[in-house]
């Protein structure tokens, strides 16, 4: 593990300790921060970003989008409570980072993205890091990706201005939906929402977040 990481994972948990009251823990899964580890953040950054690359925080990614920050990349991954075999539905790919991490947990991850150069972009790094289990396509986030559901846990990336519909009912009974709450840039709310097996809907309000947007529409 090279300086980069190893001081991205001392921030990480850090952050953790320091929100340790809201997120109702004080560590993240070993798994998750194993794959934190892992997985090189800095070849989903663009390269007048990669000397930034494993600081923790946000960095842009062009099309007007960003890389999350690893803590909140690592925090969200962890509420998910991935396991082995199961299916994960991403909302915005983004950079491809959250995707990558989530591959390297869970059986299969199906990826959306509202943005076709970023789409494109992020699948290339997957092919050159031979993330076999991913699979990714253009679209409209709030619709999610009605052909591979039911899904074990739904991750969105970007800030939604409600919970969609479609998301709740493409989500397994016992799984977990992760998503962030809000407006533009403000008052935005990382979510926590939990259908039980009878498909009743529970909802936690975990942390203060600030993400970009999540597009009601496609962009080719």
């Amino acid at each position: 593990m090279n300086d980069g990481i190893k001081g991205m994972i001392a921030d990480i948990e850090s952050e953790v300790s320091y929100t340790r009251s809201m997120i109702g823990k004080s560590a993240l899964d070993p798994r998750v921060m194993k794959v934190m580890a892992s997985v090189p953040r800095d070849e989903f950054v663009p390269d007048d970003m990669k000397h930034a690359a494993f600081l923790n925080g946000p960095l842009p990614i062009g099309d007007g989008q960003t890389i999350s920050q690893p803590y909140i990349v690592a925090l969200m991954t962890d509420m998910l409570a991935i396991e082995p075999e199961h299916t994960v539905l991403e909302i915005g790919t983004g950079s491809g980072y959250q995707t990558a991490v989530l591959s390297q947990l869970c059986k299969q991850v199906y990826t959306v993205e509202c943005i076709a150069a970023l789409s494109e972009r992020a699948c290339v790094h997957f092919r050159k890091l031979k993330y076999e289990n991913i699979e990714a396509t253009i679209g409209n986030g709030y619709q999610g990706w009605p052909e591979h559901a039911p899904y074990d846990g739904i991750i969105v990336t970007a800030a939604a201005s409600h919970i969609p519909e479609a998301l709740i009912e493409q989500l397994k009974p016992g799984g977990k939906l992760v998503i962030p709450v809000g407006g533009a840039y403000t008052s935005q709310t990382l979510m926590l929402v939990r259908k039980d097996e009878q498909g009743e809907i529970d909802i936690d309000s975990v942390l203060g977040v600030v993400f970009v947007p999540l597009v009601d529409e496609t962009v080719v």
